[in-house]
């Protein structure tokens, strides 16, 4: 029986909020700095998945503003930069399948896209939206955290965040691959749309199936429920992901969306994101 996106996404966030977050909250002195604490956190998750999350307070007081780094596509998790501890608490979410969460689900890469992509409840990526809106949950938590202040920066799981966890301030987002993902995959045979080429050659019997379950998680449908300020970075070229369809995100999205071309300067780019940030819901970093 079909679901709409709506009721599929409604009974998802309702389910892991009806569990507690249950956060373990360990020092980590080998990720302190002589301005910074850090901490390994465990989180309770959807179907009572536990977590690990890098978390990092700069030393004074608070409370400050927060960089949330939500979960990409990839099998480690990075410590939050260096340069953004100053400043801001800063927390980098393992989702499950990840590197640190890998018990008892250990994610292949490449493979994690479309593992059980023909049933949208078994599909691993409904927990992993859901891990990625924990992160924010306990955030919430945070005494030391001004939770007015929060901005989520990843990709695909950063705009998760910005449509089902409103209280997020501000979004960055950079080469997204959920968006229209059924439709673009047959164009491209870059990574990680190869994946979902390479799953309907072996299954052509399941394409309706996929299809479908692609289509609820198309966070591009969620747009309209995102009120934070949202900053979309896109590559130069032509690839998957692009000028044309970062515009087409970000009218979807509304007025709140703005766009940056990369220009392939990592630097430069990268002090156009932070100054971003500053002016969104952060503060200055160094």
């Amino acid at each position: 029986m079909a679901i709409d996106r709506e009721t599929f996404w409604a009974q998802t966030m309702a389910e892991v909020m009806s569990r507690p977050p249950k956060p373990e909250v360990d020092e980590l002195p080998i990720r302190s700095t002589e301005f910074s604490d850090g901490f390994g956190v465990k989180l309770t998750s959807l179907g009572d998945y536990r977590l690990f999350a890098y978390y990092s307070v700069p030393h004074g007081t608070g409370p400050f503003p927060a960089i949330y780094h939500a979960p990409g596509y990839a099998s480690v998790v990075q410590v939050p930069p260096y340069y953004e501890r100053r400043r801001h608490a800063c927390l980098s979410l393992c989702a499950r399948g990840q590197r640190l969460s890998d018990r008892p689900y250990a994610a292949a890469f490449p493979g994690l896209l479309t593992d059980r992509v023909d049933d949208p409840r078994a599909y691993p990526f409904r927990g992993i939206v859901a891990d990625a809106c924990r992160g924010v949950d306990f955030l919430k938590l945070r005494p030391e955290v001004d939770h007015t202040r929060i901005v989520v920066v990843g990709a695909d799981m950063a705009l998760f965040v910005a449509a089902l966890r409103p209280e997020v301030r501000a979004a960055v987002v950079a080469d997204p691959f959920f968006p229209w993902l059924g439709e673009v995959a047959p164009t491209t045979s870059a990574y990680p749309y190869e994946e979902v080429n390479d799953y309907l050659r072996a299954h052509p019997d399941r394409a309706s199936a996929v299809r479908a379950t692609l289509d609820l998680f198309d966070p591009s449908g969620l747009a309209d429920r995102i009120r934070a300020d949202v900053l979309i970075t896109y590559p130069p070229g032509n690839g998957p992901w692009n000028e044309a369809r970062a515009k087409q995100l970000a009218e979807l999205i509304g007025s709140k969306a703005s766009l940056y071309a990369r220009t392939g300067r990592g630097y430069l780019d990268r002090r156009h994101v932070e100054e971003w940030i500053a002016a969104h819901g952060g503060d200055a970093i160094e």
